[in-house]
């Protein structure tokens, strides 16, 4: 499999547990993301069109009338670094003009560790749009789901705000508490009080469903995920004595993405040849191919993949590669539709560029921008609530009953109430995948 340096596929968000960042998308068999290399400037765009004077005439003149006339005195350097992020906030809402602070903190979040809320975020409207809350966060904690509309911080509209000073106003010391105002579905406005903290993210989890069914929850891409990912492999065979799994559900809902790296190496896991994902681009450095190598650490496990509208980017790649190589079912609902990749473009003074460079594209070819991965089976979110057990007796329950026949175990009515709490009984989307694999075990006879 070709390998390239980390490359950060996510929805637009900054450092602090709400970003996840771009590198440069240039060949290179180190997965550390230490030089971010600039790309070179494509002969076209260099040697095309001439200057135009008129528009720059008109850009000197009205930075003159500002200085001028502007009720405060502005300086030179606010004014152009403000108009250098105007240039870049009108392309799409993934580019930026990353500032030393904010350049700093995207270098460093792909370790895992990062202060904040823990929410993936974007725009929408003019308004902050949660993409996806990470587990085990402040913000997972009080319930901010994938789709709020963060409508006030502290009780200032975010309408009109950029995203820079939207994230930077949700900054702040660990243990410092924050007020989000928030909308829900169209639903009326609601406070939560968050402190932020310091958030680690802890990328894989695994763990068996029951006898034979594992569960593999990935909440983030980050450059360690793919070794991860075959070790919880390889813990849950060992987990159900060694014996090879009947099914496995990987999880990737509210997972806002990561790095491209890690989410060619978890789809290589599942897949023993062809092409995982490719991008496209106008440089010759954004045009990349990944493909599997051979093997398959899964083993073949009949797999249910599932995502949602929090499953954005990185994500999308490994649901759309297993989609197209038809290697599992995806079940949910339909995905963010993230396909673009950012490339960080190194200036002077510790700043940097974050540039939409390309798209990524699916095995079969398709592209995901704006569109989002469309599950095979739609299965929406939903509340199980149970009803009450009747208090009806069954044989097992009366005295002096005839034993089985075959040897088997009673089976009274209060055994099921007696039952340990597990993870599929409130979760409807994760029992409905369990469901489908014992399904598709009983059809094999296994």
């Amino acid at each position: 499999m070709p390998y390239a340096r980390p490359l950060r596929l996510t929805s637009l968000a900054l450092a602090l547990a709400l970003c996840s960042p771009a590198w440069a998308a240039e060949p290179d068999p180190t997965r550390e993301p230490a030089s971010l290399a600039p790309i070179p400037v494509p002969p076209s765009a260099s040697n095309a069109a001439p200057l135009p004077l008129d528009e720059l005439r008109t850009f000197a003149e009205v930075m003159d009338r500002i200085k001028a006339a502007y009720v405060e005195p502005v300086d030179d350097k606010t004014l152009l670094e403000n108009a250098i992020k105007g240039m870049l906030s009108n392309l799409d809402p993934h580019s930026a003009y990353l500032e030393p602070e904010a350049f700093q903190e995207l270098q460093e979040s792909t370790s895992g560790e990062f202060g904040g809320l823990g929410i993936e975020v974007g725009m929408e409207d003019g308004f902050v749009k949660v993409v996806a809350p990470i587990d085990d966060t402040p913000a997972a904690r009080a319930g901010i789901e994938a789709g709020d509309l963060i409508i006030k911080i502290d009780g200032k509209p975010t309408k009109g705000l950029s995203m820079m000073e939207a994230v930077d106003m949700m900054r702040g010391k660990a243990g410092s508490k924050i007020e989000l105002t928030l909308v829900r579905e169209g639903g009326k406005p609601f406070d939560v009080e968050l402190t932020r903290a310091v958030i680690k993210v802890r990328s894989v989890r695994s763990q068996l469903l029951e006898p034979g069914y594992g569960y593999l929850r990935i909440t983030q891409f980050q450059i360690n995920t793919g070794g991860e990912v075959g070790k919880a492999l390889a813990g849950l065979k060992k987990s159900n004595d060694g014996k090879p799994l009947r099914g496995l559900v990987l999880d990737l809902r509210n997972n806002p993405g990561g790095v491209l790296q890690a989410a060619v190496e978890v789809t290589d896991h599942f897949l023993k040849d062809g092409l995982i994902v490719y991008t496209k681009g106008r440089i010759a450095n954004s045009e990349l191919r990944f493909s599997a190598d051979p093997g398959d650490a899964s083993e073949g496990v009949p797999l249910v993949v599932l995502i949602n509208a929090g499953s954005a980017s990185a994500s999308e790649i490994v649901a759309g590669a297993l989609q197209d190589h038809k290697r599992g079912v995806v079940m949910g609902t339909d995905s963010f539709g993230k396909g673009s990749v950012q490339t960080v473009l190194p200036l002077n003074n510790d700043r940097a560029l974050k540039l939409t460079t390309a798209l990524y594209y699916t095995p079969s070819g398709r592209s995901i921008q704006a569109q989002g991965i469309e599950p095979d089976i739609e299965v929406a979110r939903a509340k199980l609530t149970r009803e009450q057990e009747n208090e009806n007796l069954r044989e097992a329950d009366l005295a002096g009953h005839l034993g089985n026949g075959n040897g088997g175990p009673d089976k009274p009515s209060s055994k099921s109430r007696n039952a340990p709490p597990r993870l599929q009984d409130d979760d409807y989307q994760l029992g409905q995948a369990l469901n489908l694999l014992k399904g598709l075990s009983v059809t094999r006879g296994d």
